[in-house]
């Protein structure tokens, strides 16, 4: 990409892509035609594509926005000679559907003319996010929970969102660390910021390298251009490190020394760059273990362990259960646009009792399954994936392994009240009256079993 300079607004010239660089927001330049000629870190950052990717492209091309043939900005601001904005969504290059404002302005030369267009991205998910959180009990962010434990994590949550500390994120797979990341970048004073997201434990170390600290042309075979790097991309914003268990030692010296000077220094290159970026760091794995084994550097823990939050498996937090399932039916009629009205008895005391080890993200992918096969207003236990209900060539499934509590066959029409009153007397039954053992057959805690014995009356 050639050099731009803005002449004769100061005694010397600006380097233009520096200046457009250090606008937290994603900013492109087209010509006439709509062609991309000039993109800023916070549009790679937002869209997914490189500027190498970008340019030469027209607009439509990599926005991919459903108001880009029907109401494009550019078009009525060379129309008007007046800067457009219009509420949209883009298509990012990983297929994200992205709330966007997008600004489009007249660039003219000296005598005038329209030479080209100034259009800015304003990510609008976080004001999106602030309205359905209003509408939310129970809730922070995309997080959803009305445990204990839950709530003690909604209560540190905007604390920690207003610092800038390293946090550290742990908990098995599928319990929320992205939501986690993401609602305290959201809620955080950078949220106009890029929040980018890293897998460590998706590429070789060497890619791994270049993809966090960036190169500069030539710094190894295949290097054609300089290429800026995850953390200059987050710059101004919030760069999260999932699976930073498997971040290999080399580069978790490179980490290290980042977070003792802020300073990153591309491959190839001995000049340094001042990255503004929060660092947030997410684990399944056991650090503590990982350094005792010294597969992971005990000082890196400490600088990343600012802040610790911990995402209790789904199976301890109580009734938060049901309150998921509720979500995940609502959130999946409206994608789906259907009107499922709830789950059938004998349904939902197998969900009720399933202990989901792959926690908030196989309860989700049960539900959509579920939506998606059921035709009626109920979803039944047909609907449910196979091995919740059935067994498979004579040998039992995983959930038929585990302790379960029958139903017995009834009315279908019963209330959820005697089916679940129904449920523990049958675990007490099982349990020959031990109330350990029967919460333990429910899937609960043992405060959850207590509570519903004194609420239904059951004398135990």
């Amino acid at each position: 990409m050639p050099t731009a300079h803005i002449n004769h607004l100061f005694q010397t010239d600006l380097d233009f892509q520096k200046f457009l660089n250090h606008i937290p927001m994603g900013v492109f330049v087209t010509d006439r035609e709509k062609r991309i000629i000039c993109v800023n870190h916070g549009f790679e950052a937002l869209t997914g594509f490189s500027s190498d990717q970008a340019l030469g492209l027209p607009c439509r091309d990599i926005l991919r926005s459903r108001q880009c043939m029907l109401h494009c900005p550019v078009k009525k601001a060379m129309e008007t000679g007046e800067s457009q904005s219009i509420e949209t969504d883009i298509i990012s290059r990983d297929r994200q559907r992205i709330p966007v404002r997008i600004t489009a302005a007249p660039l003219c030369d000296s005598h005038g003319k329209t030479r080209g267009f100034l259009e800015t991205l304003e990510d609008l998910r976080p004001l999106k996010q602030l309205g359905e959180k209003q509408n939310k009990a129970f809730s922070f962010s995309s997080l959803i929970g009305r445990s204990p434990q839950m709530e003690k994590i909604f209560q540190i949550l905007p604390v920690l969102a207003q610092s800038d500390a390293s946090v550290l994120i742990t908990g098995e797979t599928g319990t929320g660390k992205d939501l986690v990341a993401e609602a305290l970048h959201q809620s955080s004073e950078r949220a106009r910021g890029p929040f980018v997201k890293v897998n460590c434990g998706a590429l070789p170390e060497t890619l791994l390298e270049s993809e966090l600290f960036g190169h500069m042309k030539g710094a190894f075979t295949g290097a054609q251009e300089n290429k800026p790097g995850r953390f200059r991309l987050a710059h101004g914003g919030t760069l999260f490190l999932t699976e930073i268990g498997d971040l290999p030692l080399s580069l978790q010296v490179k980490l290290l020394t980042f977070l003792d000077d802020r300073i990153i220094f591309p491959l190839g290159s001995t000049r340094g760059f001042p990255a503004n970026v929060r660092i947030v760091a997410a684990t399944h794995r056991n650090l503590e273990n990982m350094v005792r084994e010294k597969t992971f550097r005990q000082d890196l823990l400490f600088r990343l362990n600012v802040a610790r939050v911990h995402l209790p498996p789904l199976r301890e937090r109580e009734d938060d259960v049901r309150l998921l399932l509720d979500h995940f039916l609502t959130t999946f009629n409206r994608q789906l646009k259907k009107s499922i009205r709830g789950y059938a008895p004998e349904a939902l005391g197998i969900l009720l009792a399933y202990s989901f080890e792959g926690n908030v993200r196989e309860l989700r992918n049960i539900v959509e399954y579920a939506m998606n096969v059921c035709a009626g207003s109920t979803i039944n236990t047909c609907h449910l994936p196979a091995y919740l209900t059935c067994t498979v060539s004579g040998q039992e499934t995983t959930q038929d392994k585990k302790p379960s509590v029958m139903l017995h066959q009834g009315n279908p029409e019963a209330s959820w009240n005697t089916v679940e009153r129904q449920m523990i007397l049958n675990a007490l039954i099982q349990a020959g009256g031990r109330k350990s053992k029967a919460a333990t057959l429910l899937g609960w805690g043992r405060s959850t079993l207590w509570r519903k014995i004194k609420q239904y009356g059951i004398d135990a």
